[in-house]
C-alpha cells in the first residue's frame, strides 16, 4: 500500500489504481469483498467520498480530474481499507433497511441479516395497534429506528450500556426524524424494570470469547463489548432470558438473534425462562439466526 497515486490523474485512472491496491491486500479482506466486482464497487465509493462525488458522477465523468487534497484524502482511505478496515466504518455509513445509518467503531455494522428480525417484528404487529417495544444493545440504532420508521405510532425504547453508541443512535435518529424513539443508557433490561413491553427484540454480542473468527475480517476492528459474550457466547442471551418473564405483557412477544449453531441453547433458554411458542427462524443461507417466544 506504500505506491502513491497517479499525480495528475483522472477519475478513471484513481479507479484503476485504487483496484491494483486493494487486490494487493486481499488477503485482508473478507473473501466476498476481494472479488474483482467487489473491489471496483469499494474503489468507486471511497472515492466518491474522497472527492465529495455521487458514483453516477464517476461514470459519467471519467477523464474528469481529481485534485490533488482529494487525491491524498483517497489515498488514505485506500490504505485504510487496504488494511482491512471496514468500509463501513471509513465511509461513516451504512444502509440498513434502505436507511442510511452513521457508524463509527463504536456501534457494530448493520448486517442484512438482522433485517430479518425486523421483518419478522412488523409482520406480526401491524401499524393499527400501538405497542410497547425496546430494542436491547441497539447500538447505532438500527433495528428501533427500522421499526420507528414503519410504525410512527409505537413507543420505541432503545437501550444500550454504551455511551458512544448512544451518540451515535441519537445522531441518527436525529437526522430520520424519529423522535418517538427513546434512548436509554441500560445494562439490558435492569433499568425499565417497572416496565412491561409488549415486544423486545435484541441483536446482543453472542460470539464466545476464543472464537478464531475474532481476528478475522471486519469483527477485528468492530467493539468487543457488542460481540463477545463469555466463554460460550450465550452470556448476554442468558442474561437477557432470565428477565424477560418480568418484562413482558401477558402474550407480549421476544425475538433474539444468534449464531448460527446456538438455535438450541437459545430454545432451552427461552423455555427455561417459561415462554412458548418458540420457534427459530432461518436466513437466507438457510442457517439459524434468531430465535422469538411469547409470554404466557
Amino acid at each position: 500500500m506504500a505506491e502513491a497515486p497517479p499525480d495528475p490523474a483522472s477519475i478513471a485512472t484513481l479507479l484503476r489504481w485504487g483496484q491494483v491496491q486493494l487486490k494487493a491486500s486481499a488477503d485482508l479482506l473478507n473473501p466476498l469483498d476481494a472479488e474483482q466486482s467487489s473491489l471496483r464497487l469499494e474503489a468507486e465509493l471511497l472515492l466518491a467520498t474522497a472527492a465529495g462525488l455521487r458514483r453516477t458522477d464517476l461514470i459519467a465523468w471519467p477523464e474528469r480530474q481529481i485534485s490533488a487534497p482529494e487525491r491524498l484524502r483517497y489515498q488514505h482511505f485506500i490504505h485504510r481499507r487496504g488494511q482491512g478496515e471496514p468500509i463501513a466504518y471509513i465511509l461513516g455509513e451504512r444502509e440498513f433497511r434502505g436507511l442510511p445509518l452513521r457508524v463509527s467503531p463504536a456501534t457494530l455494522i448493520p448486517r442484512p441479516e438482522t433485517e430479518l428480525l425486523v421483518d419478522w417484528a412488523l409482520a406480526r404487529h401491524p401499524p393499527t395497534t400501538p405497542i410497547r417495544c425496546a430494542d436491547l444493545g441497539t447500538g447505532s440504532g438500527a433495528i428501533a429506528l427500522a421499526i420507528a420508521m414503519e410504525r410512527p405510532h409505537w413507543q420505541i425504547l432503545a437501550l444500550d450500556y454504551s455511551v458512544a453508541a448512544l451518540a451515535m443512535a441519537a445522531t441518527n435518529r436525529e437526522r430520520l426524524k424519529a423522535a418517538h424513539v427513546q434512548l436509554i443508557q441500560a445494562d439490558w433490561l435492569s433499568p425499565i424494570a417497572a416496565q412491561r413491553l409488549d415486544l423486545i427484540l435484541a441483536n446482543p454480542p453472542y460470539v464466545a470469547a476464543r472464537d478464531p473468527h475474532l481476528s478475522r475480517g471486519d469483527l477485528r476492528f468492530e467493539p468487543p463489548g457488542a460481540l463477545i459474550a463469555g466463554a460460550d457466547g450465550l452470556a448476554a442471551i442468558r442474561r437477557i432470558a432470565a428477565e424477560l418473564p418480568s418484562h413482558l405483557t401477558p402474550a407480549g412477544q421476544v425475538a433474539l438473534e444468534h449464531g448460527w449453531d446456538q438455535g438450541a441453547a437459545v430454545r432451552a433458554l427461552l423455555r427455561q425462562a417459561g415462554l412458548t411458542m418458540i420457534e427459530t427462524h432461518r436466513d437466507l443461507a438457510g442457517q439459524e439466526r434468531f430465535t422469538s417466544a411469547r409470554a404466557h
